[in-house]
């Protein structure tokens, strides 16, 4: 790498991560903080009151907001009368491979139309955009015979390969990359690397907050989807966590321990996934201009 290039390389970073002062809470920003966290974190709290309850006192009403006892039979049932561990390992793979494909686009997609000109860019961005006010509903039946005529219906690539391109994410990927400056770009150039060589070695160093915000979000849409793995997906054993989640309710009774065990469950990766890539996500949001 030249020195140019390490020149713009550097500003780059300094345009893409920006100074991060750091400020303290206090007073009544601190209470409002504390409250809104509170309003966020009760229904998780309720969900484990009530996976960790007896179905003699939900029955009898007898749940409260602060458990009397602790009763894993909820988690116990939804683990060995549902197979929920094979649900979940489900939603793991189709998780995955999903984010994994999706980035991609969406990345190498959001790099072309923010910094390559060609004729019809804008008509090009225009459209993906036009296709966000596109209700999911509407798709579904010609989604449907388009996965059928490929014979991919109850396989994961029926779930994983639709989805593959999201519109939002080459919108955010496109906002990220305009902050970066065409100097970067052209000092690449002079030293004789390509398009993908640029993107590979120089841009995508500076990308990591959004590429962690389109990890984040692709894998939470992904984790949670519930209308079109239940219309591709006939086999049980197929089967991803929330739609096997539907199943434990019963026609009659349902039994909400097991219910909310299970629903626990699922909550959990897309909570330490978020974790882990917090600082990144609030950055990449940050960049790409979503305040």
């Amino acid at each position: 790498m030249s020195t140019a290039t390490r020149s713009a390389t550097g500003r780059a970073t300094t345009a893409a991560t920006g100074p991060r002062p750091r400020r303290r809470l206090g007073g009544p920003r601190l209470l409002v903080v504390v409250v809104l966290a509170l309003i966020w974190v009760f229904p998780l709290y309720w969900m484990l009151v009530t996976a960790i309850s007896s179905r003699s006192d939900l029955v009898a009403g007898r749940i409260s907001i602060v458990p009397t006892g602790i009763d894993p039979g909820g988690f116990v049932r939804a683990l060995t009368e549902f197979p929920v561990l094979q649900w979940l390992s489900n939603s793991f793979a189709i998780a995955v491979v999903a984010v994994v494909i999706t980035v991609v686009v969406d990345v190498t997609a959001g790099f072309v139309l923010a910094k390559h000109r060609f004729p019809g860019r804008s008509v090009v961005f225009f459209l993906i955009i036009a296709t966000l006010m596109i209700p999911i509903q509407t798709l579904l039946v010609p989604q449907f015979d388009l996965v059928n005529d490929l014979g991919w219906i109850n396989s994961y690539w029926a779930v994983i390969i639709p989805r593959s391109a999201e519109a939002f994410g080459v919108f955010l990927a496109r906002q990220y990359f305009l902050s970066l400056p065409d100097e970067l770009l052209e000092a690449a150039q002079l030293d004789g690397a390509g398009a993908l060589r640029t993107l590979w070695s120089i841009v995508l160093p500076l990308a990591r907050p959004l590429v962690a915000v389109l990890v984040v979000m692709t894998f939470m849409y992904r984790w949670n989807e519930f209308a079109w793995p239940l219309v591709a997906l006939r086999d049980p054993a197929l089967y991803t966590l929330p739609v096997g989640l539907s199943f434990l309710q019963g026609q009659y009774t349902t039994d909400y321990p097991s219910l909310m065990a299970g629903a626990l469950i699922s909550v959990l990766p897309v909570l330490v996934l978020f974790a882990i890539a917090q600082r990144q996500f609030v950055s990449g949001i940050a960049r790409s201009g979503l305040k």
